[in-house]
């Protein structure tokens, strides 16, 4: 049976997008999902351009509400918040499992066009190796 796995995060525009990518990316056969709880309804061009950069298309994803996802029944439930001042969302739903797997929110970072899309180069790789790790412990 296919694990099915939410991600979430505030705006499911950025963090919780790139790491939807990368699961999907590991395994085409699980069921991922992200969304936030003030889904912005876009996703982050930052996010969208680093990921293409190393072979994956989150272009199609869709910025959604996490209460779209309440009735489900979920394996994983997966947080991606990740500054102090950054309150993660809770998810009320039926899960089997929560995790938190933070990062920080790339798309807050200030400064040059370099500096910014560094920030969004690691964020990005840290991302990879986090849900990497979470994969290989939980899923493979």
């Amino acid at each position: 049976m296919k694990k099915k796995i939410l991600i979430l995060c505030t705006g499911n525009s950025c963090r919780s997008q790139m790491a939807h990518g990368f699961l999907q990316s590991f395994d085409a056969n699980l069921d991922v999902h992200s969304a936030g709880t003030q889904a912005s309804g876009k996703l982050n061009p930052g996010a969208v351009q680093v990921m293409k950069e190393i072979g994956i298309d989150i272009s199609q994803h869709t910025s959604d509400s996490v209460e779209k996802y309440l009735n489900e029944e979920w394996d994983y439930v997966i947080t991606v918040c990740g500054g102090a001042n950054e309150s993660c969302p809770a998810f009320f739903g039926k899960v089997k499992h929560r995790l938190h797997i933070g990062f920080d929110d790339p798309s807050h970072a200030v400064g040059t066009d370099e500096f910014i899309k560094s920030e969004f180069v690691r964020v990005r790789d840290e991302i990879k190796a986090g849900f990497w790790k979470f994969y290989t412990e939980n899923l493979k």
